[in-house]
């Protein structure tokens, strides 16, 4: 088992390393954190004032870009729409003859996340800490631990929230986002030179 995992080990050595030789460090890090749907990423960015990249990174922690993602709790695609806050949202937002299966379709999808997300931050005022916390785990949830609290939105970060899996997952997130502005700010017309072929 030992020379098992020694082997494992050396042989991912051996493949960070042969990335990084043939595309260099930005290289091995755009496939870590790729930009997979950039227009549809775009578009609901601009659509929901959301950063682009922020969607990008919660679909990197959510489903790591596999639209036919489904989770053990049932939720669906890139963003992990669970079908019935699907359905709510799709009746709002006006999509017409949504069904649950429409969810593995990306562009249905980002936009379904990419509004409701946005519905977080209204709720939550700009919080994106807060906001994320929801997306993960309810916003009844989240809503009803502030009141408890008697807290506000604003200024909580990600260690000050109640569940261990959602301190979790907004840091992963928050970490994902740091790494995509790293990478893609300063390239922004690259974003969209390297990911035509992408969609």
């Amino acid at each position: 088992m030992r020379a098992k995992s020694k082997s494992l080990r050396l042989l991912l050595r051996i493949l960070v390393g042969t990335i990084i030789m043939l595309g260099g460090v930005m290289g091995a890090l755009r496939l870590l954190f790729p930009l997979h749907y950039w227009s549809l990423l775009e578009e609901n960015g601009n659509r929901y004032q959301i950063d682009p990249l922020l969607l990008a990174a919660v679909i990197r922690a959510e489903s790591k870009f596999f639209p036919q993602a489904k989770s053990e709790k049932g939720a669906l695609g890139l963003m992990q729409i669970i079908p019935d806050t699907g359905a709510w949202a799709a009746s709002k937002i006006g999509l017409i003859d949504f069904e649950i299966d429409k969810l593995y379709d990306p562009a249905v999808n980002i936009q379904i996340g990419s509004w409701y997300l946005c519905q977080l931050l209204h709720e939550f005022d700009g919080q994106t800490v807060v906001a994320l916390a929801a997306y993960n785990s309810g916003r009844g949830h989240i809503r009803r631990w502030l009141e408890s609290k008697q807290l506000k939105p604003v200024g909580i970060g990600f260690r000050d929230l109640p569940y261990l899996e959602t301190r979790s997952y907004v840091q992963k997130v928050l970490r994902n986002y740091y790494c995509y502005q790293q990478i893609y700010r300063s390239k922004e017309k690259v974003i969209g030179d390297e990911s035509r072929n992408r969609n």
